[in-house]
């Protein structure tokens, strides 16, 4: 007998980052939320077969889609974030409690939500409890996991958290994916292509010094400026790997470029783990605060597999208990 695809709903889904790896690694999504237009956009034009309902989260009701097999989101991170004022539950973006009520209106087996390393901060301990609380409340095994996503083949440094939820009437044992370090590829392997494409004639020997992962990808905000990579300290870092952080460039560099080159969006995504088929319109500020803020497609897919895993085992805890493991970046 042939076994049913798993279903998705997923919320805040942003340009596609963690939908897209779910999709790899399996899972079809009934319904995807985003609240902004372009992200909307964007999703309807890389997978026109998505159900995209462009709406504000709070407006979403869970109850027709009650039993779907995952219910996933990133939520927004700047309540927790180390760039903001770390807000938590007083910031109006923090969304948890919307992903509560998804939670009990929809029933799924498994939840999967992610969000900065800034979660983990000893300010939240309160807050984090109250949220895995809730969660466990509501019939589930929770686990937490601080991911590097250099350890699933994305050159960058880049750390987010990933909570699990396994609904107790499955059985087994959830496991995070297995680290893999030094599986990522260097910036100068990653781009080296891309850099080359106009015939830079420096793009070999800048690909050789370019030999370690990059900085943290951002995206920054509406209220942020043009697109850049980042504030001083960070573009010290991309200065390293002989990138102009200051700005953000529409192609790759001419045959006699001569200095620093600026990363286009294109080599942007591929440091973020997008394939170079995935869109992100023709607005550069937009699209580089899409792929600056998405969840890398690589990892969301090695979570996924592990869920996938999971729930064709019937998977679950025999206690309920918060796994807390605190990966050192």
């Amino acid at each position: 007998m042939m076994q049913r695809p798993l279903t998705c709903v997923e919320i805040c889904a942003g340009a596609g980052g963690q939908a897209l790896g779910l999709a790899m690694a399996g899972f079809v999504h009934v319904a995807l939320v985003e609240y902004e237009a372009d992200y909307c956009e964007v999703l309807r034009k890389n997978r026109p077969e998505w159900n995209v309902i462009c709406a504000d989260v709070h407006d979403f009701d869970g109850r027709p889609y009650r039993g779907v097999d995952l219910l996933a989101g990133g939520v927004p991170c700047p309540p927790f974030s180390v760039a903001g004022k770390q807000l938590g539950q007083d910031d109006d973006r923090d969304l948890f409690p919307e992903a509560i009520r998804l939670i009990q209106e929809m029933k799924p087996k498994a939840v999967m939500l992610e969000n900065v390393r800034g979660f983990l901060d000893p300010s939240f301990e309160a807050y984090r409890s109250h949220i895995f609380k809730s969660i466990r409340d509501l019939g589930y095994v929770t686990h937490i996991k601080l991911l590097n996503a250099s350890d699933f083949g994305v050159p960058q440094l880049r750390p987010r958290v990933v909570i699990i939820g396994i609904r107790k009437d499955q059985y087994g044992a959830f496991s995070y994916p297995e680290d893999k370090p030094d599986s990522a590829k260097t910036v100068g392997e990653t781009l080296y292509d891309l850099m080359a494409e106009n015939k830079w004639t420096g793009a070999k020997r800048w690909a050789e010094q370019a030999d370690r992962i990059a900085p943290t990808l951002v995206g920054g905000s509406k209220k942020h400026g043009g697109p850049d990579l980042g504030p001083t300290r960070a573009r010290k870092a991309w200065a390293e790997l002989g990138i102009d952080g200051r700005g953000i460039a529409d192609a790759a560099p001419a045959p006699g470029f001569e200095g620093m080159p600026r990363l286009t969006s294109r080599m942007m995504a591929r440091i973020q783990g997008f394939p170079d088929t995935w869109t992100f319109g023709s607005r550069k500020t937009v699209a580089c605060r899409m792929i600056g803020n998405a969840f890398p497609p690589p990892v969301a897919k090695a979570v996924g597999e592990q869920i996938k895993e999971c729930l064709a085992h019937g998977c679950a805890d025999s206690q309920s208990k918060i796994s807390l493991s605190r990966a050192v970046v």
